[in-house]
């Protein structure tokens, strides 16, 4: 990237792109629609995770899916951009997609806008990667889909498939790969992993405990009262 003419532009890239990643993904679509439509910060109650399992679990599907397919495509948007941009000026799309990525997590974590209190990333994390290479996504999909429906635990499910995608990295990748942004690429989707990792740590305690909830993609959706009740006695997330 780094060459002749191109200096200039690589810098001003890897400031614009990170930066409209933290920033859009920060933007959290749970915390705007549970205020929006039910007039309550997600983050107040459930398990008090802004994200799309806790907006179902209190909220039930009828707007939960509309937080999940948000959460994706502000990834999307934002990693499709910088793929395009990259792959054109320096024929370094797979690492510019995960910088992007990488700082989309790190908004949707730690956004500006909600005082540096968001989500876990998962699904940010989870579009990112069809970006980065999509045999590494249709691996982690498959992993985590079989988990979600036998075990039914979705951290657990989200946490295993997203440690599989650097390990399928590594082995995809040439030779030849590993010089030049492939090591730099490797490295962002293995933090991004880390981050989301470390952002379930509640997770893994109620994991370890026998207290986490399982998970039900299509069931019978509970009132937000009786969630929200539910929740409060048997988890203590403190905002994470």
């Amino acid at each position: 990237m780094f060459n002749g003419t191109n200096t200039i532009l690589s810098v001003v890239y890897l400031i614009i792109f990170p930066l409209a990643g933290y920033l859009v993904g920060g933007i959290n679509p749970a915390i705007v629609l549970s205020n929006l439509i039910y007039r309550q910060d997600i983050r107040t109650v459930g398990s008090k995770n802004p994200g799309f399992t806790n907006f179902k679990r209190v909220f039930g599907n009828r707007y939960a899916w509309f937080v999940f397919f948000l959460d994706i495509g502000k990834s999307a948007l934002v990693c499709g951009l910088a793929k395009l941009f990259f792959g054109m000026a320096f024929s370094e799309g797979q690492f510019g997609v995960a910088l992007t990525g990488l700082f989309a997590m790190l908004g949707h974590s730690y956004p500006i806008w909600y005082r540096f209190k968001g989500g876990k990333g998962f699904l940010v994390a989870a579009s990112a990667i069809w970006f980065i290479d999509w045999r590494v996504a249709l691996i982690a999909t498959a992993i985590m889909m079989l988990l979600l429906f036998t075990v039914k635990y979705m951290s657990l499910s989200v946490i295993v498939a997203g440690i599989s995608c650097p390990i399928s990295l590594a082995c995809f990748c040439p030779a030849a790969g590993w010089q030049g942004t492939g090591i730099a690429t490797f490295v962002c989707v293995l933090l991004s992993v880390l981050l989301m990792t470390y952002r379930h740590k509640s997770n893994i305690r109620r994991l370890i405990a026998g207290t986490e909830s399982r998970f039900s993609l299509f069931g019978k959706s509970k009132r937000p009262a009786e969630t929200e009740t539910t929740a409060t006695e048997t988890v203590k997330e403190n905002n994470e």
